[in-house]
């Protein structure tokens, strides 16, 4: 048996962080799902960037939309190409959607990060690609901004799945659980069905530590005092791990209150926490760490195929999630008496988030605007 199937049974459903057209219709992603059980796909703006802006895989696919919808936007062109390889994954999962009962099963396409800040536009433009894809496996992905916050809540209000992406902070994690839960009232109090309505909380991981070992190292250079240097050397390359542990012990709280048990008296389904940002950054931590140390039930991974690769290789599976809960609490204590401001770098990394989605998003509308047709 495939240690991802492994992972699976063990409640962390395996997701892929890629989509190319190449890998699509070479039957990829159909043989990671019938031999390691793969059950999902997420996609953003540089995974989109490096699949478009790349090579002549879609070429043909522009050639011909241009044909026929001539000086058509540049935004509208992606969109054609995007959402063609979201149908063909979606098409792919369907049987697993099926078999799942919409449990799993799902793709994401992502909202543009331009309207990051804006509530009424992400809600717009959620419903626009949900329209335009038109299949039930689909999860529209909104950053947890302060402003995707009441965007989750009316999305799902509408009936509309959702992926819940750039989530650091165990409050911003809160804030879209409630939200989640409150899309779903709504539908409840309009007498509307609520069971095969779904939801992820991606949270990002190795990010944190990429950001909090910096701050480490430098100290640590600077000459700390050695009791301060050794406490900070104790916990490098663990604080997002335990970040991670306690927002999942949130999670557990929340699905014990009365408020999510009247939802799933109704059918509703718990938003799961998918592990987001799960390659690592540091070449010294073993390639696996943010998989084989966040193994639990209703989660998700989404690996990059790299990552995917070294887990099927080398993995460990254990429910690793709920063990060493009070050390992961003293680890977030100690980086607070040491002034690691973890919620300030939280902060920092959700900007640097939609910086980041926004630049890819610029490069990939660039190299689609140089693939214009010639004029005659």
């Amino acid at each position: 048996m495939s240690t991802l199937k492994d992972m699976s049974a063990a409640g962390c459903a395996v997701w892929l962080d890629f989509v190319d057209r190449k890998f699509l219709e070479a039957g990829g992603l159909d043989t990671l799902v019938a031999e390691d059980g793969l059950t999902g796909v997420t996609s953003n703006p540089s995974i989109f960037e490096k699949a478009m802006g790349h090579g002549e895989a879609y070429d043909g696919t522009l050639a011909a939309f241009d044909k026929e919808n001539p000086g058509a936007a540049t935004i509208d062109r992606y969109e054609h190409l995007a959402i063609q390889d979201i149908k063909a994954a979606a098409e792919t999962l369907r049987p697993v959607y099926d078999r799942l009962d919409a449990k799993d099963g799902y793709v994401s396409l992502e909202v543009s990060p331009y309207i990051a800040d804006d509530t009424d536009a992400t809600i717009a433009e959620a419903e626009k690609l949900w329209h335009a894809v038109d299949r039930p496996n689909l999860m529209i992905k909104i950053p947890g901004t302060p402003a995707g916050a009441p965007a989750i809540a009316a999305t799902i209000a509408k009936g509309i799945n959702v992926n819940v992406t750039l989530l650091f902070s165990q409050a911003s994690y809160a804030r879209v659980a409630e939200a989640y839960a409150m899309g779903l009232e709504e539908r409840v109090k309009h007498g509307q069905p609520i069971d095969r309505i779904a939801s992820v909380a991606s949270f990002f991981v190795s990010r944190i530590d990429s950001a909090i070992d910096k701050v480490i190292d430098q100290r640590v250079k600077d000459g700390d005092a050695e009791a301060e240097a050794e406490a900070l050397k104790a916990i490098r390359g663990k604080v997002a791990i335990a970040n991670a542990k306690l927002a999942y012990q949130w999670y557990l709280d929340f699905i014990k209150s009365d408020r999510w048990q009247a939802l799933a008296a109704k059918g509703a389904q718990p938003q799961r926490l998918l592990w987001a940002s799960t390659g690592t950054k540091d070449p010294t931590y073993p390639d696996t760490l943010y998989v084989d140390t966040l193994i639990g039930p209703d989660t998700v991974n989404t690996m990059p195929p790299k990552t995917m690769d070294a887990f099927r290789e080398r993995g460990t599976v254990a429910e690793t999630l709920t063990a060493d809960v009070d050390e992961a609490r003293h680890v977030l204590a100690e980086a607070e008496r040491l002034g690691l401001d973890l919620d300030g770098v939280t902060e920092r990394l959700v900007e640097e988030g939609v910086a980041s989605f926004t630049t890819a998003f610029d490069d990939l509308l660039g190299s689609i605007a140089k693939k214009q047709p010639a004029k005659a």
